[in-house]
């Protein structure tokens, strides 16, 4: 009974994974209406005209290294008129190459303005906005050269524990590198699972 259980958590952990990436990088990662996974990008839907125009391929940039990343940060920060080290790194240097990022705290009336001026420079540098992801003004999310970067604003009603005043605000940048091809899917049945209704 145990070998069976462990095989449903480690199922509902694999989808719960699968549905989240989907949902954050909806460019790498479809689920299909039968609930199959595809890698890479979205499979060509069947089209009923031969003239209907062929969306061009997004445009790739090359491969950035985590010491790239931080000078993209710092200069995003100083372009929003805040001095790096103001903050502090949330990955020191030298101990993840895959992840990187800033934070700092900030008075919640300027908090806004500052992420505004530092997602238009993300955008002048070249990285692109991830539509599909931010639906508010309190976070996005971009991406290029294989790293995706998140700029939100965290105020205390989201972080209770935290150290900030009523009139306080965290702005942060968190990178990451990703590579979904590299990550192996787990290759096992799914349990079959019978319902008996009485």
């Amino acid at each position: 009974m145990n070998a069976f259980l462990k095989r449903v958590w480690i199922a509902l952990a694999a989808t719960l994974i699968v549905s989240l990436a989907a949902v954050v990088l909806p460019d790498l990662v479809q689920i299909d209406d039968n609930g199959r996974v595809h890698l890479g990008a979205p499979l060509a839907k069947p089209s009923g005209s031969a003239s209907a125009p062929v969306p061009e391929p997004e445009p790739t940039s090359p491969a950035l290294t985590r010491d790239e990343v931080d000078e993209v940060i710092r200069t995003a920060v100083r372009a929003a008129a805040l001095d790096p080290g103001q903050g502090q790194s949330t990955a020191p240097p030298g101990s993840n190459v895959n992840r990187t990022g800033w934070t700092a705290v900030l008075e919640r009336a300027a908090a806004q303005s500052k992420m505004k001026a530092i997602c238009a420079d993300l955008e002048r540098q070249g990285w692109v906005l991830n539509p599909n992801r931010d639906g508010d003004d309190a976070s996005r999310s971009y991406k290029r050269g294989g790293w995706y970067l998140l700029v939100h604003t965290r105020g205390k009603s989201q972080a209770p524990s935290s150290t900030l005043s009523d009139s306080q605000t965290d702005l942060t940048m968190t990178g990451l590198q990703l590579n979904l091809s590299d990550v192996p899917l787990p290759e096992m049945p799914l349990p079959e699972i019978t319902l008996r209704m009485r």
